[in-house]
Protein backbone atom coordinates (compact mmCIF):
# COMPACT_ATOMS: atom_id res chain seq x y z
CA UNK A 1 0.00 0.00 0.00
CA UNK A 2 2.81 2.35 0.90
CA UNK A 3 4.56 1.67 -2.43
CA UNK A 4 1.35 2.44 -4.34
CA UNK A 5 0.93 5.82 -2.58
CA UNK A 6 4.55 6.68 -3.20
CA UNK A 7 4.17 5.78 -6.91
CA UNK A 8 1.03 7.94 -7.27
CA UNK A 9 2.88 10.88 -5.68
CA UNK A 10 5.72 10.60 -8.21
CA UNK A 11 3.24 10.55 -11.12
CA UNK A 12 1.47 13.65 -9.72
CA UNK A 13 4.74 15.57 -9.42
CA UNK A 14 5.71 14.58 -12.93
CA UNK A 15 2.42 15.93 -14.30
CA UNK A 16 3.04 19.28 -12.55
CA UNK A 17 6.35 19.80 -14.35
CA UNK A 18 5.26 18.24 -17.61
CA UNK A 19 5.97 20.04 -20.91
CA UNK A 20 2.93 22.15 -21.94
CA UNK A 21 3.29 21.20 -25.63
CA UNK A 22 3.18 17.67 -27.00
CA UNK A 23 6.47 15.88 -27.02
CA UNK A 24 7.33 14.81 -30.59
CA UNK A 25 8.00 11.22 -31.42
CA UNK A 26 11.64 10.23 -31.78
CA UNK A 27 11.44 9.95 -35.59
CA UNK A 28 10.35 13.63 -36.17
CA UNK A 29 12.74 16.47 -36.98
CA UNK A 30 13.75 18.26 -33.78
CA UNK A 31 14.61 21.52 -35.59
CA UNK A 32 10.92 22.41 -35.63
CA UNK A 33 10.98 22.71 -31.85
CA UNK A 34 14.31 24.53 -31.45
CA UNK A 35 14.54 28.30 -31.13
CA UNK A 36 16.50 29.88 -33.98
CA UNK A 37 19.71 31.64 -32.90
CA UNK A 38 20.20 35.07 -34.49
CA UNK A 39 23.56 36.84 -34.66
CA UNK A 40 23.48 40.51 -35.57
CA UNK A 41 26.41 42.86 -36.00
CA UNK A 42 26.16 45.60 -33.41
CA UNK A 43 29.32 47.56 -34.23
CA UNK A 44 28.84 51.25 -34.87
CA UNK A 45 30.28 52.90 -37.95
CA UNK A 46 33.46 54.83 -37.29
CA UNK A 47 32.91 58.58 -37.36
CA UNK A 48 36.02 60.51 -38.27
CA UNK A 49 36.56 64.12 -37.39
CA UNK A 50 36.34 66.40 -40.41
CA UNK A 51 38.99 69.13 -40.33
CA UNK A 52 38.73 72.53 -41.98
CA UNK A 53 40.73 71.46 -45.03
CA UNK A 54 39.79 67.78 -45.29
CA UNK A 55 38.32 68.42 -48.75
CA UNK A 56 41.64 69.59 -50.25
CA UNK A 57 43.12 66.78 -52.37
CA UNK A 58 45.56 68.77 -54.51
CA UNK A 59 45.75 71.95 -56.59
CA UNK A 60 43.02 70.88 -59.04
CA UNK A 61 44.98 71.07 -62.31
CA UNK A 62 44.52 69.28 -65.62
CA UNK A 63 47.20 67.34 -67.52
CA UNK A 64 48.56 70.50 -69.11
CA UNK A 65 48.93 72.24 -65.76
CA UNK A 66 45.98 74.58 -66.18
CA UNK A 67 43.72 75.09 -63.14
CA UNK A 68 40.18 73.75 -63.34
CA UNK A 69 37.32 75.92 -62.04
CA UNK A 70 36.18 73.23 -59.60
CA UNK A 71 38.54 70.34 -58.81
CA UNK A 72 40.35 68.66 -55.88
CA UNK A 73 38.26 70.66 -53.39
CA UNK A 74 39.32 74.04 -54.80
CA UNK A 75 36.92 76.68 -56.10
CA UNK A 76 38.31 79.67 -57.97
CA UNK A 77 41.77 81.15 -57.25
CA UNK A 78 42.97 80.05 -60.71
CA UNK A 79 45.95 82.42 -60.84
CA UNK A 80 47.18 81.47 -57.38
CA UNK A 81 46.85 77.75 -58.10
CA UNK A 82 48.70 78.10 -61.41
CA UNK A 83 51.53 79.95 -59.63
CA UNK A 84 51.69 77.20 -56.99
CA UNK A 85 51.95 74.61 -59.77
CA UNK A 86 55.18 76.27 -60.93
CA UNK A 87 56.45 76.09 -57.35
CA UNK A 88 55.61 72.37 -57.17
CA UNK A 89 57.46 71.72 -60.42
CA UNK A 90 60.50 73.63 -59.21
CA UNK A 91 60.49 71.63 -55.98
CA UNK A 92 60.39 68.37 -57.93
CA UNK A 93 63.33 69.51 -60.04
CA UNK A 94 65.16 70.63 -56.87
CA UNK A 95 65.48 74.20 -58.11
CA UNK A 96 63.55 75.85 -55.27
CA UNK A 97 65.87 75.07 -52.36
CA UNK A 98 66.74 78.11 -50.28
CA UNK A 99 63.91 80.19 -51.71
CA UNK A 100 60.68 81.34 -50.16
CA UNK A 101 57.10 81.94 -51.25
CA UNK A 102 54.71 84.42 -49.65
CA UNK A 103 50.93 83.90 -49.82
CA UNK A 104 49.00 87.11 -49.19
CA UNK A 105 45.29 87.83 -49.08
CA UNK A 106 42.36 88.47 -46.81
CA UNK A 107 41.19 86.01 -44.18
CA UNK A 108 39.31 83.03 -45.55
CA UNK A 109 40.66 83.23 -49.12
CA UNK A 110 42.45 79.87 -49.13
CA UNK A 111 46.08 80.60 -48.23
CA UNK A 112 46.41 77.57 -45.92
CA UNK A 113 44.49 75.48 -48.44
CA UNK A 114 47.02 76.39 -51.14
CA UNK A 115 49.90 75.29 -48.90
CA UNK A 116 48.14 71.99 -48.17
CA UNK A 117 47.43 71.57 -51.89
CA UNK A 118 51.15 71.92 -52.58
CA UNK A 119 51.90 69.23 -50.00
CA UNK A 120 49.29 66.92 -51.56
CA UNK A 121 50.85 67.40 -55.02
CA UNK A 122 54.32 66.63 -53.68
CA UNK A 123 53.18 63.36 -52.07
CA UNK A 124 53.96 61.69 -48.77
CA UNK A 125 57.67 61.16 -49.50
CA UNK A 126 58.41 64.90 -49.35
CA UNK A 127 58.47 66.29 -45.78
CA UNK A 128 55.88 68.97 -45.05
CA UNK A 129 56.15 70.80 -41.71
CA UNK A 130 53.39 73.32 -40.87
CA UNK A 131 53.70 75.80 -38.02
CA UNK A 132 52.23 79.11 -36.84
CA UNK A 133 54.28 82.22 -36.21
CA UNK A 134 53.26 82.39 -32.55
CA UNK A 135 54.77 78.94 -31.85
CA UNK A 136 58.26 80.41 -31.55
CA UNK A 137 57.44 82.21 -28.29
CA UNK A 138 58.24 79.90 -25.39
CA UNK A 139 59.68 80.29 -21.92
CA UNK A 140 61.82 77.15 -22.28
CA UNK A 141 63.19 77.18 -25.83
CA UNK A 142 64.74 80.06 -27.74
CA UNK A 143 62.87 81.46 -30.72
CA UNK A 144 65.67 80.68 -33.13
CA UNK A 145 65.90 77.13 -31.77
CA UNK A 146 62.21 76.51 -32.55
CA UNK A 147 62.70 77.80 -36.09
CA UNK A 148 65.83 75.69 -36.60
CA UNK A 149 64.07 72.53 -35.39
CA UNK A 150 61.26 73.09 -37.87
CA UNK A 151 63.83 73.79 -40.59
CA UNK A 152 65.50 70.46 -39.89
CA UNK A 153 62.14 68.66 -39.79
CA UNK A 154 61.48 69.94 -43.30
CA UNK A 155 64.63 68.39 -44.81
CA UNK A 156 64.41 64.68 -45.56
CA UNK A 157 67.13 62.11 -46.10
CA UNK A 158 66.42 58.97 -48.12
CA UNK A 159 68.92 56.28 -47.13
CA UNK A 160 69.40 53.27 -49.38
CA UNK A 161 71.26 50.33 -47.90
CA UNK A 162 71.96 46.82 -49.12
CA UNK A 163 71.68 44.33 -46.25
CA UNK A 164 72.13 40.60 -45.91
CA UNK A 165 68.84 39.12 -44.75
CA UNK A 166 67.16 35.77 -44.24
CA UNK A 167 63.68 36.03 -45.74
CA UNK A 168 60.95 33.47 -46.24
CA UNK A 169 57.76 31.88 -44.98
CA UNK A 170 58.01 30.50 -41.45
CA UNK A 171 57.54 26.73 -41.46
CA UNK A 172 58.93 25.99 -38.01
CA UNK A 173 59.27 28.01 -34.82
CA UNK A 174 60.54 25.87 -31.96
CA UNK A 175 62.27 27.25 -28.85
CA UNK A 176 64.71 24.82 -27.30
CA UNK A 177 64.79 24.88 -23.49
CA UNK A 178 67.56 23.77 -21.14
CA UNK A 179 67.92 23.55 -17.39
CA UNK A 180 68.58 26.87 -15.73
CA UNK A 181 71.28 26.19 -13.12
CA UNK A 182 70.75 29.61 -11.54
CA UNK A 183 67.10 28.77 -10.93
CA UNK A 184 66.50 25.22 -9.78
CA UNK A 185 62.75 25.45 -10.41
CA UNK A 186 62.70 26.63 -14.03
CA UNK A 187 64.14 26.34 -17.50
CA UNK A 188 65.61 28.85 -19.90
CA UNK A 189 65.60 29.08 -23.69
CA UNK A 190 69.04 28.29 -25.07
CA UNK A 191 68.20 28.87 -28.75
CA UNK A 192 65.32 28.78 -31.19
CA UNK A 193 64.98 26.76 -34.37
CA UNK A 194 63.32 28.65 -37.23
CA UNK A 195 62.50 27.12 -40.60
CA UNK A 196 62.17 29.45 -43.61
CA UNK A 197 61.19 28.56 -47.14
CA UNK A 198 60.93 30.43 -50.44
CA UNK A 199 59.92 29.54 -53.97
CA UNK A 200 63.48 28.29 -54.58
CA UNK A 201 64.38 26.43 -51.40
CA UNK A 202 64.30 26.27 -47.61
CA UNK A 203 66.65 26.66 -44.67
CA UNK A 204 66.63 25.86 -40.97
CA UNK A 205 68.23 28.50 -38.75
CA UNK A 206 69.50 28.27 -35.18
CA UNK A 207 68.99 31.70 -33.62
CA UNK A 208 69.94 33.44 -30.40
CA UNK A 209 67.27 33.64 -27.68
CA UNK A 210 67.28 37.46 -27.93
CA UNK A 211 66.03 37.11 -31.51
CA UNK A 212 63.26 34.87 -30.18
CA UNK A 213 62.11 37.74 -27.96
CA UNK A 214 61.95 40.01 -31.01
CA UNK A 215 59.95 37.35 -32.88
CA UNK A 216 57.43 37.20 -30.03
CA UNK A 217 57.09 41.00 -30.04
CA UNK A 218 56.30 40.92 -33.76
CA UNK A 219 53.65 38.19 -33.14
CA UNK A 220 55.20 35.95 -35.77
CA UNK A 221 53.66 32.49 -36.20
CA UNK A 222 54.13 29.65 -38.70
CA UNK A 223 52.70 30.75 -42.04
CA UNK A 224 53.92 34.35 -41.74
CA UNK A 225 56.50 35.91 -44.05
CA UNK A 226 59.40 37.53 -42.18
CA UNK A 227 62.98 38.60 -42.66
CA UNK A 228 65.93 38.72 -40.25
CA UNK A 229 68.91 41.01 -40.77
CA UNK A 230 72.12 38.99 -40.66
CA UNK A 231 74.29 41.60 -38.90
CA UNK A 232 71.97 43.29 -36.43
CA UNK A 233 69.46 40.48 -35.87
CA UNK A 234 66.52 42.82 -36.42
CA UNK A 235 63.26 40.99 -37.16
CA UNK A 236 60.44 42.29 -39.36
CA UNK A 237 57.08 40.65 -40.07
CA UNK A 238 56.02 41.32 -43.67
CA UNK A 239 52.57 39.70 -43.56
CA UNK A 240 50.67 36.44 -43.88
CA UNK A 241 51.63 34.10 -46.71
CA UNK A 242 49.08 34.01 -49.51
CA UNK A 243 49.16 30.20 -49.46
CA UNK A 244 46.87 30.45 -46.41
CA UNK A 245 44.36 32.71 -48.16
CA UNK A 246 41.69 30.00 -48.34
CA UNK A 247 41.63 29.49 -44.58
CA UNK A 248 38.88 31.02 -42.45
CA UNK A 249 40.84 33.34 -40.19
CA UNK A 250 39.09 36.21 -38.44
CA UNK A 251 42.38 37.77 -37.37
CA UNK A 252 44.06 37.62 -40.79
CA UNK A 253 45.70 40.82 -42.00
CA UNK A 254 47.51 41.56 -45.24
CA UNK A 255 48.45 38.58 -47.41
CA UNK A 256 51.81 38.73 -49.19
CA UNK A 257 53.26 36.38 -51.81
CA UNK A 258 55.92 33.87 -50.88
CA UNK A 259 59.40 35.38 -51.45
CA UNK A 260 61.35 34.35 -54.53
CA UNK A 261 65.01 33.42 -54.71
CA UNK A 262 67.14 32.00 -51.92
CA UNK A 263 66.45 32.34 -48.21
CA UNK A 264 69.80 34.06 -47.65
CA UNK A 265 69.97 37.08 -49.96
CA UNK A 266 70.98 40.71 -50.27
CA UNK A 267 68.09 43.16 -50.13
CA UNK A 268 67.92 46.91 -50.70
CA UNK A 269 66.15 48.69 -47.85
CA UNK A 270 65.06 52.34 -48.17
CA UNK A 271 64.54 54.44 -45.04
CA UNK A 272 63.18 58.00 -44.95
CA UNK A 273 64.28 60.20 -42.05
CA UNK A 274 64.64 63.92 -41.42
CA UNK A 275 67.68 65.85 -40.27
CA UNK A 276 65.90 66.59 -36.99
CA UNK A 277 65.58 62.84 -36.37
CA UNK A 278 69.33 62.45 -36.82
CA UNK A 279 69.95 65.43 -34.52
CA UNK A 280 67.83 63.87 -31.77
CA UNK A 281 69.48 60.48 -32.24
CA UNK A 282 72.95 62.01 -31.82
CA UNK A 283 72.14 64.41 -28.99
CA UNK A 284 73.13 61.73 -26.48
CA UNK A 285 74.47 58.75 -28.46
CA UNK A 286 74.54 55.38 -26.77
CA UNK A 287 75.60 53.14 -29.65
CA UNK A 288 77.80 53.18 -32.71
CA UNK A 289 78.17 55.97 -35.25
CA UNK A 290 76.86 54.04 -38.27
CA UNK A 291 73.48 54.79 -39.72
CA UNK A 292 71.89 51.70 -38.15
CA UNK A 293 72.84 52.82 -34.67
CA UNK A 294 71.54 56.31 -35.38
CA UNK A 295 68.21 54.89 -36.54
CA UNK A 296 67.95 52.71 -33.44
CA UNK A 297 68.15 55.73 -31.14
CA UNK A 298 65.24 57.70 -32.64
CA UNK A 299 62.71 56.56 -30.04
CA UNK A 300 64.49 57.89 -26.95
CA UNK A 301 61.89 59.45 -24.64
CA UNK A 302 64.20 62.02 -23.05
CA UNK A 303 64.74 65.30 -24.90
CA UNK A 304 68.19 66.86 -24.74
CA UNK A 305 69.52 70.14 -26.03
CA UNK A 306 70.78 70.17 -29.60
CA UNK A 307 73.79 72.42 -30.09
CA UNK A 308 75.03 74.07 -33.25
CA UNK A 309 78.24 72.05 -33.06
CA UNK A 310 76.25 68.80 -33.11
CA UNK A 311 74.22 69.95 -36.11
CA UNK A 312 77.40 70.74 -38.02
CA UNK A 313 78.76 67.26 -37.29
CA UNK A 314 75.48 65.70 -38.51
CA UNK A 315 75.66 67.83 -41.66
CA UNK A 316 79.22 66.60 -42.29
CA UNK A 317 78.14 62.95 -41.97
CA UNK A 318 75.09 63.57 -44.18
CA UNK A 319 77.24 65.21 -46.86
CA UNK A 320 79.59 62.23 -46.81
CA UNK A 321 76.65 59.86 -47.25
CA UNK A 322 75.41 61.92 -50.18
CA UNK A 323 78.84 61.96 -51.84
CA UNK A 324 79.19 58.19 -51.39
CA UNK A 325 75.76 57.60 -52.93
CA UNK A 326 74.36 56.01 -49.76
CA UNK A 327 71.76 58.73 -49.16
CA UNK A 328 69.79 61.28 -51.14
CA UNK A 329 68.71 64.70 -49.85
CA UNK A 330 64.98 65.46 -50.16
CA UNK A 331 64.25 69.17 -49.57
CA UNK A 332 60.80 69.49 -48.03
CA UNK A 333 58.42 72.36 -47.34
CA UNK A 334 58.26 74.53 -44.21
CA UNK A 335 54.93 76.37 -44.01
CA UNK A 336 54.77 79.30 -41.56
CA UNK A 337 51.25 80.67 -41.19
CA UNK A 338 50.61 84.11 -39.64
CA UNK A 339 54.21 85.08 -40.39
CA UNK A 340 53.58 88.67 -39.21
CA UNK A 341 53.67 87.28 -35.64
CA UNK A 342 57.45 86.79 -35.92
CA UNK A 343 59.75 89.52 -34.62
CA UNK A 344 62.86 91.13 -36.09
CA UNK A 345 65.12 88.50 -34.49
CA UNK A 346 63.27 85.66 -36.22
CA UNK A 347 63.30 87.47 -39.57
CA UNK A 348 67.06 87.97 -39.30
CA UNK A 349 67.46 84.26 -38.58
CA UNK A 350 65.31 83.39 -41.62
CA UNK A 351 67.58 85.53 -43.80
CA UNK A 352 70.60 83.55 -42.65
CA UNK A 353 68.91 80.14 -42.74
CA UNK A 354 67.72 80.57 -46.34
CA UNK A 355 71.34 80.97 -47.45
CA UNK A 356 72.35 77.60 -45.98
CA UNK A 357 73.23 74.72 -48.28
CA UNK A 358 70.77 72.51 -46.37
CA UNK A 359 67.65 74.67 -46.58
CA UNK A 360 64.06 73.63 -47.31
CA UNK A 361 61.44 75.44 -49.36
CA UNK A 362 59.80 78.04 -47.11
CA UNK A 363 56.17 79.10 -47.67
CA UNK A 364 54.93 82.07 -45.66
CA UNK A 365 51.33 83.26 -45.31
CA UNK A 366 49.84 86.45 -43.89
CA UNK A 367 46.64 88.48 -44.09
CA UNK A 368 48.18 91.80 -43.07
CA UNK A 369 48.84 94.81 -45.26
CA UNK A 370 51.09 97.65 -44.12
CA UNK A 371 51.90 96.91 -40.48
CA UNK A 372 54.65 97.31 -37.91
CA UNK A 373 57.48 94.78 -37.74
CA UNK A 374 57.49 93.27 -34.25
CA UNK A 375 60.54 94.22 -32.23
CA UNK A 376 61.18 97.41 -34.22
CA UNK A 377 59.35 100.65 -34.84
CA UNK A 378 59.43 100.35 -38.63
CA UNK A 379 56.38 99.80 -40.80
CA UNK A 380 56.67 97.42 -43.72
CA UNK A 381 54.37 95.62 -46.16
CA UNK A 382 52.85 92.51 -44.54
CA UNK A 383 54.88 93.17 -41.36
CA UNK A 384 58.01 91.65 -42.98
CA UNK A 385 61.34 93.54 -43.22
CA UNK A 386 62.24 94.85 -46.66
CA UNK A 387 65.51 92.86 -46.88
CA UNK A 388 63.63 89.58 -46.41
CA UNK A 389 60.74 90.70 -48.59
CA UNK A 390 63.17 91.08 -51.52
CA UNK A 391 63.93 87.34 -51.32
CA UNK A 392 60.28 86.30 -51.60
CA UNK A 393 58.04 85.60 -54.56
CA UNK A 394 54.52 86.75 -53.71
CA UNK A 395 51.26 85.02 -54.67
CA UNK A 396 48.04 86.90 -53.99
CA UNK A 397 44.65 85.35 -53.28
CA UNK A 398 41.40 87.13 -54.16
CA UNK A 399 38.09 87.36 -52.35
CA UNK A 400 35.37 84.88 -53.34
CA UNK A 401 32.15 86.06 -54.94
CA UNK A 402 28.72 84.73 -53.91
CA UNK A 403 28.66 82.00 -56.57
CA UNK A 404 32.04 80.63 -55.46
CA UNK A 405 30.96 80.81 -51.81
CA UNK A 406 27.87 78.75 -52.69
CA UNK A 407 30.05 76.05 -54.25
CA UNK A 408 32.43 76.01 -51.28
CA UNK A 409 29.56 75.66 -48.79
CA UNK A 410 28.09 72.80 -50.85
CA UNK A 411 31.45 71.00 -50.89
CA UNK A 412 31.87 71.36 -47.13
CA UNK A 413 28.34 70.12 -46.50
CA UNK A 414 28.99 67.07 -48.67
CA UNK A 415 32.25 66.32 -46.84
CA UNK A 416 30.48 66.51 -43.47
CA UNK A 417 27.55 64.39 -44.72
CA UNK A 418 24.95 67.17 -44.34
CA UNK A 419 22.04 67.57 -46.76
CA UNK A 420 21.21 71.22 -47.50
CA UNK A 421 18.03 72.49 -49.06
CA UNK A 422 18.44 74.87 -52.01
CA UNK A 423 16.95 77.75 -50.04
CA UNK A 424 19.18 76.98 -47.04
CA UNK A 425 22.25 76.96 -49.31
CA UNK A 426 21.22 80.32 -50.77
CA UNK A 427 20.73 81.74 -47.27
CA UNK A 428 24.19 80.58 -46.20
CA UNK A 429 25.66 82.20 -49.32
CA UNK A 430 23.98 85.49 -48.35
CA UNK A 431 25.47 85.22 -44.86
CA UNK A 432 28.95 84.61 -46.35
CA UNK A 433 28.54 87.78 -48.43
CA UNK A 434 27.29 89.97 -45.58
CA UNK A 435 29.47 88.52 -42.79
CA UNK A 436 32.26 86.13 -43.89
CA UNK A 437 32.70 82.74 -45.51
CA UNK A 438 34.12 81.24 -42.31
CA UNK A 439 31.05 82.35 -40.34
CA UNK A 440 28.73 80.79 -42.92
CA UNK A 441 30.66 77.50 -42.81
CA UNK A 442 30.52 77.57 -39.01
CA UNK A 443 26.70 77.68 -39.13
CA UNK A 444 26.36 74.49 -41.21
CA UNK A 445 26.89 72.04 -38.36
CA UNK A 446 24.58 73.79 -35.82
CA UNK A 447 21.87 73.96 -38.48
CA UNK A 448 22.26 70.21 -39.10
CA UNK A 449 21.95 69.49 -35.38
CA UNK A 450 18.81 71.64 -35.21
CA UNK A 451 17.27 69.85 -38.19
CA UNK A 452 18.03 66.48 -36.62
CA UNK A 453 16.42 67.62 -33.37
CA UNK A 454 13.27 68.51 -35.30
CA UNK A 455 13.23 65.05 -36.91
CA UNK A 456 14.44 66.05 -40.36
CA UNK A 457 17.33 64.75 -42.44
CA UNK A 458 17.66 67.92 -44.52
CA UNK A 459 18.57 71.41 -43.38
CA UNK A 460 15.91 73.98 -44.30
CA UNK A 461 16.12 77.76 -44.47
CA UNK A 462 14.36 78.20 -41.11
CA UNK A 463 17.12 76.15 -39.44
CA UNK A 464 19.76 78.47 -40.88
CA UNK A 465 17.82 81.57 -39.82
CA UNK A 466 17.41 80.28 -36.27
CA UNK A 467 21.08 79.42 -35.74
CA UNK A 468 22.06 82.70 -37.43
CA UNK A 469 20.05 84.55 -34.80
CA UNK A 470 21.79 82.60 -32.03
CA UNK A 471 25.41 82.86 -33.24
CA UNK A 472 26.77 86.29 -34.19
CA UNK A 473 29.72 87.14 -36.42
CA UNK A 474 32.70 89.42 -35.79
CA UNK A 475 31.20 92.35 -37.73
CA UNK A 476 28.12 92.28 -35.47
CA UNK A 477 30.35 92.39 -32.37
CA UNK A 478 32.29 95.34 -33.83
CA UNK A 479 29.07 97.28 -34.48
CA UNK A 480 27.88 96.61 -30.94
CA UNK A 481 31.16 97.86 -29.50
CA UNK A 482 30.92 101.08 -31.53
CA UNK A 483 27.38 101.70 -30.31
Amino acid sequence: MQNKKYRNKIIKNANMYACPWPVPPPDLNYTLFKKEMRIEEASRPKVQRVSNHAHIKGLGLDDSGQPLPLAAGFVGQEEAREACEFVVEMIRQKKMAGRALLLTGASGTGKTALALGISQELGTKVPFCPMVGSEVYSAEVKKTEVLMENFRRSIGLRIKEIKEVFEGEVTELTPVETEDFANTYGKTISHVMVGLRTMKGSKQLKLDPTIYDAIMKENIAPGDVMYIEAKSGAVKRVGRSDSYRTEFDLEADEYVPMPKGDVHKKKEIVQDVTLHDLDCANASPTGGQDILSLMGQLMRPKKTEITEKLRKEVNTVVNNYIEDGIAELVPGVLFIDEVHMLDIECFTFLNRALESSLAPIVILATNRGLSKVKGSGDYSPHGIPIDLLDRLVIVRTNLYDMEECTKIIAIRAEIEGISLDASALAKLAEISDSASLRHALALVSPAAVLAETNGRDQVLVQDVEEVSALFKDAKYSARMMIQ
